[in-house]
Parts: structure tokens; sequence; C-alpha cells
């Protein structure tokens, strides 16, 4: 078995390398960069899905190939394929942590922080939206704070991938939000994530990635 990433530079798809470095699993990386004018993905990419963007992995493995996109999804295929490994925890209130977790990466935390970014690029009216995202985005942040505060990971004493879907937007947030040393638990949170071997060896066969 062989999973293809499609992995577009400072995007979410490093998360992905990072999950099949935990897992073991064997997969091949190929390379997309950014327009430098517009920072979006190349249309390299509709040629593998619709949509055009990244994260895609391709499952070489599966009868006449699968194509799926979206982290999420992803994230919970490749759980299966480690056979259960970085899933949820046997304990009830872990399962129901990892799953909360899970979809709020993207779901909840991730628009205020795109919001933010779109909202830099256009002078004047941008900067005086952005006043009011970053309250916003700092009930996120406070949240994440007080949950790490209490537990290790996010869905309890392990990691899971309800920690890999998390790691972008705090990765994010640390970058361009807020998220500094005054949010002692979630800055160590990141902090112990960035030394995991496999961690180093997803960015090292990934390339440049400007949030770690």
């Amino acid at each position: 078995m062989t999973i293809i990433v499609h992995h577009l530079e400072n995007s979410r798809s490093q998360r992905i390398l990072w999950m099949l470095e935990e897992l073991g699993l064997p997969y091949e990386i190929k390379r997309y960069e950014r327009n430098k004018a517009t920072m979006l993905a190349p249309p390299e990419l509709k040629r593998i899905h619709p949509l055009g963007k990244s994260p895609v992995i391709e499952d070489t493995d599966a009868e006449g190939g699968r194509v799926i996109a979206e982290t999420g999804a992803i994230v919970e295929y490749l759980v299966e394929k480690g056979d259960g490994k970085l899933g949820p925890l046997a304990h009830r209130d872990s399962v129901l942590r990892y799953r909360q977790f899970l979809h709020y990466a993207e779901g909840s935390m991730m628009p205020p922080l795109l919001l933010k970014l779109v909202l830099a690029r256009i002078p004047l009216f941008g900067k005086k939206a952005m006043k009011r995202i970053q309250p916003m985005i700092d009930v996120h942040l406070d949240y994440v704070e007080a949950e790490l505060a209490s537990r290790p990971w996010f869905a309890g004493d392990e990691m899971t991938a309800a920690d890999i879907m998390m790691s972008f937007p705090l990765e994010a947030a640390r970058s361009r939000a807020g998220l500094d040393a005054s949010r002692p638990a979630t800055i160590a949170w990141l902090d112990k994530v960035h030394t995991r071997p496999a961690y180093q060896a997803a960015l090292e066969k990934g390339g440049p990635y400007a949030y770690a």
C-alpha cells in the first residue's frame, strides 16, 4: 500500500504528512507551490480533485484507486488504515472530546483565522475590520487554553488524531493571531508537538513550513 499526498506548501496538508509518520504508513509526496501573487494553489491540483485544494490523497491500494479530499475526512480514513491507531480512546468522555476537536479545528477555529488573513490584505477597511475579528479569535484561544490546562492532549492522556487536526489552527494563531506566552498551556502543547520525531520527519520530507 502506498498513499500519495498532494502536498501544498504552508498548508493543512502538513498535518497529513505528520499523521502518516506517526502511523508508520508508506507514502509518497507530490509537492505544489502557491502562486506568489495570489498565494492560491496551482491549477494542477484540479487534475487530482475538482476543488483544486490541498490536502488530497490517493490510495493506490484501493480497487481502482481512491481520491480523498478534506483534512478531517483524510484523517479519519487514515485512522482506519492504521487499525485504529490515533483514534478515539476507550473512555466515553475521551471519545466525545476526540470527536469534538476533530471537527472543531476546521469547523469553528479556522474560519476567523482565515478571515483575519484575508482582511490583512485589504488596505484601510481591512485593518478596521480586523479589530472586530481578534476578539472572536481570543474566545477560541481562551477556550483551548482552558482545555489544555486540564489534560496533556485534546482528547485525554494520549495523543490522538484530534491533536493532529488542532495543530494547524494553533500554529496559524501563533503566527498571526495573538497566541503567545500569555497562554502557556497552549504554547507548551505546541512545543511538545514540534519535538515529536514523527513531526520532525514530516517537516524534513515535506519541505519548508512557515508555522513550525
